[in-house]
């Protein structure tokens, strides 16, 4: 175990995310209408939302990736689609299938982003990659290649490369997908558990109603493109509207499956 000491976090400033008025279409398509919201400095954000709903192109706007079509994002004071936003802002992107450089060993996929970007000497460097690899319990792994990892790992290597870049907001998609009941709640705890370690802000795409319900500060639904509700997690365990409460708690019934009537409703 690591014997990291949190009394002294990664130094940073968190930051409020504004979502306002976003809409995004590609050409007669609306996959974002009308979307609005606010993700507090330092707080766990998670969005959730069926398949299709919108949820990473909604990420990727935050992430400045994507330029919306109306309405916009702001982080802090600055316009998210703006590139000098990302000299301005430390954001990191934790991707679902962790996008680690197969042909470095984990110690140099951390290292990779403070070389390219000169973020100290190599004494330094060493020291921001040798504290990230402690927080996630990654020290054993720094030589190995990602190809010698487990999912759970390369899920681990991925957050960790996230902390090097000492980020103020750090954004997760889909970061308990394909892994187990046992590692999800491993990645859920280190999401929790982050705050301990450095001041970072959190937007968590995700699926996984034990990860929204038992971290999140809050929690919102996005269904057809739109946000149908934003709230605390006790707000949806007791949710009355019933495309909520089907979406999060779906009744399973194989005398009546659901594919039988998107069937019907297609014809």
């Amino acid at each position: 175990m690591s014997t990291l000491d949190t009394t002294n976090p990664i130094p940073g400033k968190t930051v409020r995310v504004t979502v306002s008025n976003l809409n995004k279409s590609y050409g007669n398509v609306a996959v974002l209408r009308d979307i609005s919201f606010e993700v507090r400095p330092g707080e766990i954000f998670c969005l959730m939302g069926p398949s299709g709903s919108g949820k990473t192109v909604l990420l990727k706007h935050i992430a400045g990736l994507e330029k919306p079509t109306s309405g916009g994002v702001r982080i802090g004071e600055y316009d998210a689609a703006d590139p000098e936003t990302r000299a301005k802002v430390h954001l990191a992107v934790v991707f679902q299938a962790g996008a680690l450089f197969n042909s470095l060993s984990v110690y140099d996929n951390l290292a990779l982003y403070p070389r390219e970007h000169r973020l100290g000497d190599e004494k330094g460097i060493r020291e921001r990659v040798k504290r990230a690899l402690s927080i996630l319990s990654l020290e054993k792994a720094a030589n190995r290649m990602p190809s010698e990892l487990s999912g759970g790992m390369k899920k681990r290597v991925a957050i960790a490369r996230a902390l090097v870049i000492e980020p103020q907001l750090l954004l997760y998609d889909e970061p308990t997908a394909e892994l187990d009941p046992i590692l999800s709640a491993t990645i859920i705890e280190i999401i929790a558990t982050l705050r301990e370690y450095t001041t970072v802000t959190s937007f968590v795409v995700t699926h996984d109603r034990a990860l929204a319900l038992s971290i999140a500060d809050r929690v919102a639904i996005i269904m057809d493109g739109r946000i149908r509700a934003v709230g605390v997690p006790d707000d949806f365990k007791h949710a009355t509207d019933p495309d909520i409460t089907n979406f999060l708690n779906p009744v399973i019934d194989p005398k009546n499956p659901r594919f039988k009537q998107l069937e019907t409703n297609h014809e």
